[in-house]
């Protein structure tokens, strides 16, 4: 850190009293200064530590578990802790690794000051450690640890803000058979998921506070194609330390296949079933079972580049039958010659609503387990009842520097049905009003890589309510969001 930038050393005190990181607030709700301090020396040593010439990193997974260090040769410190052998002949051995997050968000009207709180700050850290355990080509352990702290939200933290300390990875692997070509391993235990574009089965990275899952699953794969069944159960989140509640019962269970065609494309099928013991829609509450049928096909790299899935869903909601669907298009041009590397872009999604809440029937999309950004880096508006036109673009400024513009419109699919927040979960009621257009979300990011294991992002969302919203609060005022993130991996 460069000196006269306002930071002290922190002191020792915190470290023989660390009970201060959850319990030290202050009545304004701020983070202690000390934290604060202690949180950017830990990102400047660390940045300095693997920033030098010889240091290089393989790209970070989104799923930690995904990475292979083995075996590294490579004799730098860095590489030491990626690799460590625990056997002369090398097939044992470990690998360490971790995050280490800070966001500072600003929200101003939020849910457009239903709520009258007005400007919102607050601050959101991240900080995860694993351990990678390999015995031999058939057996491995793998361990992570999680803590997402929370400080300053006038309104306290939301579930996806807050969950002090949580063990968020924790499963073993036996390959059952393996060859050159294709091996079927069995995972059991507390795991990570994360399928095609994060529509319906997300590990939900924006957000403070991960999802997870505990189960088994059956992974094969066999050169180009892959598939996954699982059955898992799906935790209730708290936010004090290791206190989340097991759900005790089968969640989400199913089949997801993959293919690779050709270079850049791939396609994808699946099966997907979900149990809650009650969910809440316009219609009202009650305990639902539902299956979901889908496919998704895409294309990245370079020219025409997208994104293309559609699903239905069929079970019971209660009493009723359950006639659910989405179609998302998603096109794009990734440019080949141009200096700074355009990519012009346009999605359009028709997720279903509920067309007539008396009719004894369930129409409204349940997006199960979605990204919460999948519309906007902190979005107001959820995946369920919503048609969306949502143009953008990115450009590569500098070898590190990238920035990224939005705009999303959003319709309600029915009048008859409300709008949803970002987990599926119901917000406001809709059957009361005749106006369709809810309102505009505009966006804007630029983000930077220092180097592998360091980077930076700030990201503006303005969203002006439509007819609906006002139709619902008279007073509804524009939201704007600002989020500031730095993000250290190793």
């Amino acid at each position: 850190m460069p000196t006269g930038s306002g930071f002290s050393t922190p002191t020792t005190r915190w470290f023989t009293e660390p009970e201060a990181v959850f319990q030290s607030r202050n009545d304004r709700g701020e983070l202690p200064l000390h934290v604060i301090n202690l949180l950017v020396a830990c990102l400047s040593g660390l940045t300095v530590l693997v920033s030098g010439p010889r240091v290089t990193a393989q790209p970070f997974q989104l799923l930690r578990y995904e990475e292979n260090y083995a075996p590294d040769t490579l004799a730098t410190g860095y590489h030491r802790l990626k690799f460590i052998p625990l056997s002369r002949d090398r097939k044992v051995y470990a690998s360490l690794g971790g995050e280490a997050r800070l966001n500072y968000a600003v929200f101003n009207h939020e849910d457009w000051d239903k709520a009258s709180i007005g400007i919102n700050r607050f601050l959101l850290q991240r900080y995860v450690l694993h351990a990678d355990l390999h015995l031999g080509h058939r057996f491995r352990l793998f361990a992570q640890l999680r803590s997402a702290l929370e400080q300053g939200r006038k309104n306290g933290p939301r579930p996806i803000d807050e969950d002090q300390l949580a063990v968020q990875n924790l499963f073993a692997d036996l390959t059952l058979f393996g060859a050159d070509q294709s091996h079927l391993t069995l995972r059991l235990g507390r795991q990570e998921l994360n399928y095609g574009s994060g529509r319906l089965i997300s590990v939900r990275e924006l957000p403070n506070v991960r999802l997870y899952f505990t189960g088994p699953r059956l992974i094969y794969q066999r050169r180009k194609t892959s598939a996954d069944g699982f059955l898992m159960m799906a935790d209730t989140v708290k936010p004090g330390v290791f206190d989340n509640r097991a759900s005790r019962q089968a969640n989400l269970w199913g089949l997801y296949a993959r293919s690779v065609v050709g270079k850049n494309r791939c396609w994808e099928y699946y099966y997907l079933g979900f149990r809650q013991h009650a969910m809440t829609y316009e219609t009202g509450i009650a305990r639902e079972v539902r299956h979901t049928l889908g496919t998704r096909l895409a294309k990245t790299g370079i020219g025409l580049v997208y994104n293309l899935e559609a699903a239905y869903q069929f079970g019971r909601f209660g009493n009723s039958p359950i006639r659910a669907w989405t179609v998302s298009v998603d096109l794009g041009y990734q440019f080949r010659s141009a200096k700074r590397r355009p990519l012009l872009g346009i999605r359009h999604d028709y997720i279903s609503g509920d067309r007539n809440r008396d009719d004894g029937r369930l129409e409204t999309f349940n997006p199960l387990y979605p990204k919460g950004g999948y519309f906007g880096f902190d979005p107001q508006i959820g995946p369920a009842n919503l048609i969306d036109l949502h143009p953008y673009g990115t450009l590569q400024l500098s070898r590190g520097l990238q920035v990224q513009g939005d705009a999303v419109f959003n319709w309600r699919f029915s009048l008859q049905d409300g709008i949803y927040q970002p987990s599926g979960a119901f917000n406001q009621p809709g059957s009361g009003s005749r106006e369709r257009y809810i309102g505009t979300a505009y966006l804007g990011k630029l983000n930077y890589e220092f180097n592998p294991f360091l980077s930076a992002d700030f990201g503006l969302q303005w969203f002006q309510p439509g007819p609906f919203i006002r139709s619902l609060i008279p007073a509804a005022t524009n939201a704007l969001f600002t989020n500031s993130r730095v993000v250290f991996r190793f």
